[in-house]
């Protein structure tokens, strides 16, 4: 019977705040279950100096939590699901994707004003190729400087940077309780979201039943319909969560739309396409739409970013 579960997680006050709604929701399930929580650094929180792109962008924030889950370290693993790679290490997967939360970007602003009402050559800051690419389409004007950092800090250096604003996902600041700081949450139409945003994902073994079983509970069916489309949508176009690849999906009745994005990181060309099927068939809709996507010219654009990407940083 087990009576202990040790859960990673990254040592961020967000991605602690996630591991411990994991926490709360188990012991609520089963009182008599001791769990515990084990903070572990990834690549992604030890280097804070180079654009994520530069330091591999598959995996920057899982890679060493994966690596205690293999060893036993620990028993299962709460990540933010548009940090996790498509591809697992072997012997490990995806088991639960809980109800995800709105998935949308927001703009913090430095005086209150909109992302349509900024002064011209104004300083925005993101970590994000994505958001940078939708950004310039929006409006070419527009400075953008990187921003990496945990979500506090990078609500910090809003003022220690001189900025006149800074896009983060509006699920971060709904979990921090930092709504009241929102300017604008910015459409879709302007900045389509990342694949799986706004939705927790846990790893497990795949040899690990009895953690499987404890678990299940907490997986949200339309979540993981929907995330699983945008995941294969992903997969298919071979990309990692720091290039422009947008796409979000949605259950209405019984059907699922998906609407996905590849762009260049100067914003001069968005390929955007949506379909719509029935829900069960979620994931063969994302591979389509990826193929519909790769005929428009988005292979081409992939390469690029890849080449302007430049070598890795070897940690």
């Amino acid at each position: 019977m087990l009576s202990e579960l040790r859960i990673g997680t990254r040592g961020s006050q967000l991605a602690l705040y996630q591991a411990n709604w994991v926490k709360e929701k188990l012991v609520e399930a089963y009182p008599g279950l001791n769990v515990m929580l084990i903070k572990i650094k990834t690549t992604g929180d030890k280097v804070q100096d180079a654009p994520l792109a530069k330091i591999g962008g598959k995996g920057l924030f899982v890679k060493e939590i994966e690596e205690a889950l293999i060893r036993r370290k620990v028993d299962l693993a709460v990540h933010s699901i548009k940090d996790v790679p498509t591809e697992f290490p072997e012997g490990l997967h995806l088991s639960v994707i809980t109800k995800r939360e709105d998935p949308r970007d927001v703009f913090i602003s430095k005086d209150e004003k909109i992302l349509r009402d900024l002064p011209q050559k104004a300083k925005i800051g993101t970590s994000s190729l994505r958001r940078q690419a939708q950004l310039l389409h929006f409006r070419n004007d527009l400075e953008l400087l990187p921003l990496r950092g945990n979500l506090e800090t990078r609500l910090k250096k809003l003022k220690t940077m001189n900025l006149d604003g800074i896009v983060l996902a509006l699920a971060g600041m709904k979990r921090l309780g930092l709504e009241e700081r929102v300017t604008e949450i910015i459409p879709t139409e302007i900045s389509l979201p990342a694949i799986g945003q706004g939705a927790l994902g846990i790893e497990t073994r795949r040899d690990d039943r009895e953690v499987e079983g404890k678990i299940q509970f907490l997986n949200h069916s339309d979540s993981w319909i929907t995330v699983s489309a945008e995941r294969a949508f992903l997969k298919r176009l071979e990309g990692g969560c720091q290039v422009p690849i947008a796409a979000y999906a949605q259950i209405l009745g019984t059907s699922l739309q998906i609407e996905g994005l590849v762009g260049t990181i100067d914003g001069k060309r968005l390929l955007k396409h949506h379909l719509v099927g029935h829900f069960e068939k979620g994931e063969l809709l994302g591979i389509e739409l990826a193929e519909i996507l790769l005929e428009k010219g988005a292979k081409e654009i992939l390469d690029q970013v890849y080449q302007r990407s430049g070598p890795t940083v070897k940690i």
